[in-house]
């Protein structure tokens, strides 16, 4: 039945809409089932042994004997009416003569003797794949996605044949196909059409984005002759060309790991999604998704509000299915390397946090620039600022000293009194002794044998020096794959680790454990664990750490800046983090500014810098002068003060002297006050301000608010004449505003009151001349 195909009756149109939803439900459910399938179809070839496996690949070899031309038993050119696929694996052996060219099967795998594992392994895993795309090529009925798969699985045999690499070349190009994307666009939609709700408000509309990217990135497209819509040629061309690449590089990767996949919501742009929701034209969303000149498609749009949340890191080849985009398509990731996990080690973070600083939201460098700390910003100058010559030599004078002479050896040579906690552990790792990994279990793709030794180990470690958790929970979150593993390696064993959980959405991660073997203690592993933790939390725009914390362990986390006050509302965690009983939540606020890995040498440096200077400045005020001799010469008082030897020398610089207010007429004060007062008592947002707060309608009122003030206390007092000065009455008006602002919250109708009689009575001042325009 088609998808325009009206209905005789209202009853028949609902048994077919609950045979559909059913009929959905079953195909999700199967595809689902097929993904396991899969999944333990290549467990159950990797764990193979190598006879067997040189067996599996020697069906799908190229016959290496002089002169042969075979290319195995399945041959890439599928015939023209098949028979009925049968994907199970015969049993053969290599003294076994091919079916094809006679030669023993040996011949065909003889160039992967000297292979490696992990190579069989990814061969087989490709043999895989296409066992699956053969069954795919003869089940699918739609002639041009039976075309496609048909072209994978020439690609992937080929790869087999040759021992490559699969790599989807031609006319389809490569992803990203156009810019922006999905993603961008539509997070530029719900900045640009809802950027000015209340966080409330707008954390529903981002959850909602979420939600709709998400169901993108899952939505199975339709063949293009299956559409059953009246498209001009140049739409419907378009429509080919991108459902080709969806099965490409988004469809079909997704059960065939071999090939890589991207995101739907992450390569494709407003051609895809206009295509695909053809019924958004009559919705208010509509004009900006169909509209040419809609500023959600500008490459250049401005994400500048302030409650849009932190995103994390983007989608990159081979990500997991399920995770969706609207939170992973600004940041840059990290190189992983070809075990699996991350290595952070020193250098790899500094050129990622480079490019954060560089891609920083406009907000925050709007922030920025009005406390003058931005790269480039002008600084106000100060007086008693370091002139930039004196800075210059100070930095040349302790370059020139070069190291410190170690001919005599000693502790203090060895281990400085005031060295930071983190010396030894970071002079380590530079020698490359120790470094530092980010590994996690995962159920999309098998990590390799050295990822799980690690998990294992960080898992005995945790359960030693953690005695009283239980293993049967560290064991749970260790390899649960939500959570990761930042793992110090020194001779290649697991010495130090922190298990900790992402919530990007939320801006925060939960520290679940932390700790060092207890032979590797006080060398400042933990610290130094910590600081590149933070730093890799800084490359993913994550500014906060939470962590429940036993008796033995605040101490710790004190040191690396963690405290009970916690700068996180607690609305953004509620929800998200267990709470252990016995255990003090701790929570750490994170400086983007600040490169952790390198603070305490950065410190040390700016105080040497400080001493140097201080020892210049000190020459300088130690100098004598011969004091003065005025009186000799018969001078009278009063003695100018300019004319003291040293003084001037020494930065004293004469008093601004400061022009007096003229004096108002006290009547005259009087009168414009009253019709001021009384203006601001008339104004339409003045109500909550006309009598004290009532005790029983704001019982903790007063324990918050120490100086209540309101416009009846105000008149009383201008009645009184107390008003003297128009600063007196300046500040009894600002107090009512401040305490408003101090007691309630942003959202609330007392606040936006406050707000607007504020604006009201310095319009009125401005106007009397009693304040500056």
């Amino acid at each position: 039945m088609s998808a325009n195909t009206e209905t005789g009756s209202e009853d028949a149109s609902g048994v077919q809409k609950t045979a559909k939803t059913t009929q959905n439900s079953t195909a999700e459910l199967n595809k689902t089932n097929n993904f396991q399938r899969i999944a333990h179809k290549k467990m159950v070839v990797r764990n193979y042994p190598r006879s067997k496996k040189l067996e599996t690949l020697a069906v799908y070899s190229s016959c290496k004997s002089e002169g042969c031309k075979c290319n195995g038993w399945k041959n890439p050119n599928a015939p023209p009416q098949p028979p009925v696929a049968d994907t199970s694996q015969p049993v053969v052996s290599l003294t076994d003569p091919c079916k094809s060219c006679r030669h023993p099967l040996e011949a065909h795998v003889s160039h992967l003797e000297n292979t490696d594992e992990e190579e069989l392994n990814r061969l087989l895993r490709i043999v895989v794949d296409v066992e699956n795309l053969f069954v795919c090529v003869h089940r699918e009925e739609d002639a041009e996605a039976k075309q496609i798969y048909f072209y994978l699985f020439k690609l992937l045999r080929k790869c087999i044949l040759n021992t490559s690499q699969p790599s989807i070349e031609g006319s389809l190009g490569t992803p990203p196909f156009e810019k922006p994307s999905i993603a961008k666009g539509v997070t530029n939609f719900v900045v640009f059409k809802f950027g000015t709700l209340a966080q409330k408000e707008w954390q529903t509309m981002y959850d909602l984005a979420k939600m709709f990217l998400h169901c993108l990135n899952h939505w199975k497209l339709w063949p293009p002759a299956s559409r059953g819509q009246q498209l001009d040629q140049k739409d419907e061309n378009d429509y080919k060309l991108n459902y080709t690449r969806w099965l490409c590089f988004c469809h079909v990767p997704a059960f065939c790991d071999s090939l890589p996949r991207y995101e739907t919501t992450l390569i494709f742009g407003q051609t895809l999604l206009r295509s695909v929701f053809q019924t958004m034209r009559r919705t208010a969303a509509g004009q900006e998704v169909y509209g040419n000149n809609s500023p959600i498609w500008d490459p250049d749009f401005a994400q500048n509000t302030a409650n849009l949340p932190t995103p994390s890191p983007a989608a990159s080849p081979g990500a997991a299915a399920g995770v969706s985009g609207l939170s992973r398509f600004t940041s840059s990731t990290v190189g992983t390397d070809a075990s699996g996990a991350l290595n952070i080690s020193h250098g790899l973070l500094a050129g990622g946090r480079q490019q954060s600083t560089r891609s920083q939201e406009p907000a925050e460098k709007r922030k920025a620039d009005e406390a003058g700390l931005s790269d480039g910003a002008k600084r106000p100058r100060i007086d008693g600022d370091v002139s930039k010559e004196m800075l210059q030599e100070v930095l040349a004078e302790i370059n020139s000293d070069g190291p410190t002479d170690t001919t005599m050896v000693g502790p203090e040579s060895i281990c400085p009194t005031h060295a930071a906690r983190d010396e030894q552990a970071r002079q380590e790792e530079k020698d490359g002794k120790i470094d530092f990994h980010i590994i996690n279990n995962s159920l999309s793709h098998r990590p390799s044998n050295q990822v799980f030794l690690w998990l294992i180990e960080v898992q005995n470690l945790f359960s030693h020096q953690l005695p009283r958790m239980p293993k049967e929970y560290i064991t749970r979150l260790v390899f649960d794959p939500k959570h990761k593993c930042l793992v110090l390696i020194k001779q290649n064993h697991v010495i130090g680790g922190i298990c900790f959980r992402m919530f990007p959405a939320q801006c925060f991660t939960e520290i679940v454990f932390c700790a060092v073997t207890s032979s590797e203690q006080v060398k400042g592993y933990g610290t130094t664990l910590m600081n590149h933790l933070k730093d890799y939390h800084l490359l993913h725009n994550i500014t906060h750490f939470l962590t429940f914390a036993d008796e033995f362990a605040t101490g710790y986390f004190k040191k690396q800046g963690f405290s009970k006050d916690i700068k996180l509302p607690r609305s953004q965690y509620l929800g998200y983090i267990k709470d252990y009983e016995g255990a003090t939540l701790m929570g750490c606020e994170l400086c983007p500014r600040i490169n952790y890995t390198d603070f305490s040498r950065v410190i040390r440096k700016q105080k040497e810098i400080i001493k140097k200077i201080a020892a210049r400045r000190s020459i300088e005020t130690e100098k004598v002068y011969s004091g003065v001799g005025l009186f000799k010469e018969g001078v009278k008082l009063p003695l100018p003060l300019e004319s003291i030897p040293g003084l001037v020398e020494s930065g004293w610089k004469p008093p601004v002297k400061k022009e007096k207010e003229p004096q108002q007429d006290p009547d005259q004060l009087y009168t414009v006050l009253r019709t001021i007062l009384q203006q601001v008592k008339s104004h339409a947002s003045a109500w909550p301000f006309l009598k004290p707060v009532d005790k029983s309608e704001a019982p903790d009122y007063y324990d918050h608010i120490k100086f209540p003030m309101d416009l009846r206390t105000m008149t009383e007092r201008l009645k009184a004449r107390y008003y003297v000065h128009k600063h007196l009455f300046i500040a009894d008006i600002n107090r009512i505003v401040t305490n408003c602002r101090s007691y309630n919250e942003p959202d609330t109708e007392y606040y936006k009151c406050a707000n607007t009689i504020e604006k009201y009575y310095i319009t009125k001042m401005k106007e009397a001349g009693l304040m500056d325009k």
